[in-house]
């Protein structure tokens, strides 16, 4: 341990650091108890004692360390960052910074400034909101219910209607070039090819200051009080910054997350005012996304709280859709996700204000879960009674079943859509169970033993037309270089015989009659051997599969390591899943291009 490390140690009390985070009370002399923060209990058995000793120990799941590990723990950081998260609690000045470049230097001034650039245009919108020109900006507020006390707790403001205010306000704080940087402000391009001078970017809006965790402020969303054309959209957000990337930050996670890991879950809207409005009326675990798809990075951020979500996004269009991408990545990250659909079609914010927060919280607590939300939504999108809706219910269903990393989860996700889906035949049945097992994207019935991409791979090797050549290279090229992609396919061994055939007839080199009666299957029926596209595309798909299952087994080495708690094989085997995460969104990614 260092010094620095050492002397903080030494300074804090375990005791009110703990209680920041749980309610403990005196069980006599120095040593406190509460309920455990690290397992769900009823009768507190989680122990802190202070004075001398400076440590903690549950009886129930035998959680024990000092001060940093527990930061360590309900924090989800490392050791560096629970020893600076503790000084700053105590107060203690955290030794000067070194850095590795002057570049790195240069860029931990510039966010400084940009930090400090952001709390002044706050408090000048905070400002401009109470003055005169805020009147309207105030009439809004309050017709959304915003009260003086909720407007100061989200400090909210209002940019003005002109082009040089917030600019004249921050311009003696520091240089052009970083006002610019700031994303406050716009400029025009001259004729030259030269940027003209600034002009605050916000007018005429009510401003909604975004923060990072720590509470400090990095960007603004701005909505109009003007319904004319010239108004501009109606939320308008800032652009990407050196502080502010928007993927990478969940709205009022920095007042939510201690509530989050209390009520162990947390509550997803779609809009600030809905977080807003819900947060002020006592449901205080609520983060929103800003206007924006759900993010693997925002994942990963929750994740750091919690592996519970209510999601209650706005009931419309756009709101369920937005709504099963969310579930989509959480689910692959293994969340456990429930879903609020509010009655008479109403978003968060107008439901809390016109039934109540007890309607709501009711609503929360009657959350289905993600596997009724969806085989409901399949029914409503594919109804009747028909073989062919029930297939494309089953297909609607299948992307968000392959995504469970649990098999168990997706066997039983299965058999519920079976069973709601009114599905009787034993063979579609069967079929969505397998889909589902094998993590496939599709149902597709047919009377035949092989699968798609088998077919279109046998059909490619067994080519002897020179026209068709180079997609019969290609199969035989991955099949002998990339044999772990082909050999969980029932059609494998007929595979390897047929890429180093020559110019042999086909069926004479699959020797196995098992495997010859599956070439048959393949090519009988088939006038035309499949276009280059067509088994590059066969091959693609069996590389996706072999990524995603490594892609499940690293997700369970990660677990453990992190079970272990052993930081240096976690930082390695999340580097890995990173890199695997990233092949697998280029393969998508040329697919769907393709």
């Amino acid at each position: 341990m260092s010094d620095f490390a050492q002397n903080v140690k030494q300074q804090a009390d375990i005791v009110k650091i703990v209680e920041g985070y749980i309610r403990l009370r005196n069980a006599g002399g120095h040593r406190f108890k509460g309920l455990c923060p690290f397992h769900k209990e009823k009768t507190p058995s989680f122990n802190v004692n202070g004075g001398s000793q400076q440590f903690y120990y549950c009886f129930g799941c035998q959680a024990s360390g000092d001060v940093f590990t527990f930061i360590e723990k309900i924090e989800n950081v490392t050791f560096p960052e629970a020893v600076r998260t503790v000084a700053q609690k105590c107060g203690i000045p955290l030794p000067k910074q070194e850095f590795s470049s002057p570049e790195q230097a240069a860029e931990a001034r510039q966010r400084a400034k940009l930090l400090d650039l952001h709390e002044a245009a706050t408090v000048w919108f905070e400002e401009q909101l109470r003055g005169p020109e805020g009147a309207l900006a105030r009439d809004y507020l309050a017709g959304r219910g915003l009260l003086d006390e909720g407007i100061r707790e989200f400090r909210i403001g209002y940019a003005p209607d002109g082009f040089n205010g917030l600019r004249d306000r921050l311009k003696s704080l520091t240089d052009d070039e970083t006002l610019r940087a700031s994303g406050l402000f716009n400029s025009k391009e001259q004729d030259d090819g030269s940027r003209g001078p600034i002009y605050d970017r916000f007018r005429k809006r009510i401003m909604f200051p975004i923060a990072n965790e720590g509470g400090r402020v990095i960007a603004f969303t701005g909505r109009t009080v003007g319904s004319d054309e010239k108004a501009g959209p109606k939320y308008f957000n800032s652009p990407e910054t050196p502080l502010y990337s928007k993927s990478h930050v969940l709205f009022n996670l920095d007042k939510a997350k201690s509530v989050i890991r209390q009520a162990g879950f947390a509550l997803l809207v779609e809009g600030q005012m809905d977080c807003i409005s819900v947060f002020l009326r006592g449901v205080q675990n609520v983060i929103a996304t800003s206007g924006t798809a759900f993010t693997e990075q925002q994942v990963a951020i929750l994740r750091r709280h919690t592996q519970n979500v209510v999601v209650n996004f706005d009931p419309d269009t756009a709101g369920a859709n937005a709504a099963e991408k969310s579930i989509a990545l959480l689910t692959e990250e293994g969340f456990t996700i429930r879903i609020v659909t509010l009655e008479g079609g109403l978003d968060p914010d107008r439901y809390v204000r016109e039934r109540g927060v007890e309607a709501y919280t009711k609503a929360i607590r009657e959350a289905r879960p993600q596997a009724d939300y969806l085989i409901e939504r399949a029914r409503a999108a594919f109804p009747g009674a028909s073989a062919e809706q029930k297939v494309k219910a089953m297909n609607f269903l299948l992307p968000h079943i392959r995504r469970m990393p649990e098999k168990l989860a997706r066997d039983q996700f299965a058999a519920d859509a079976a069973q709601k889906l009114g599905i009787d035949s034993a063979v579609l049945r069967e079929e969505l169970r397998q889909a589902a097992l094998k993590r496939r994207d599709r149902v597709e019935v047919r009377a035949t033993t092989l699968s798609e991409v088998e077919r279109v791979l046998l059909r490619a090797l067994a080519v002897t037309d020179p026209d068709f050549e180079a997609g019969r290279r290609l199969a035989a090229e991955a099949v002998t270089s990339r044999a772990s992609y082909f050999e969980h396919l029932a059609a494998y061994p007929a595979m390897q015989a047929l890429a180093g055939r020559a110019s042999r007839d086909p069926m004479e080199v699959v020797e196995a009659e098992a495997q010859r009666a599956l070439l048959a299957e393949a090519l009988l029926g088939e006038a035309k051997p499949p276009e280059e596209k067509e088994v590059r595309s066969a091959i693609q798909e069996l590389e996706e599969r072999s990524l995603e299952k490594r892609q499940r087994e690293l997700r369970g080495l990660i677990a453990e390591a992190e079970r272990r708690g052993d930081y240096a094989e976690l930082a390695i085997l999340t580097q890995r899943k990173l890199e695997i995460d990233k092949e697998l969104r280029r393969i998508r990614s040329s697919g769907t291009q393709g």
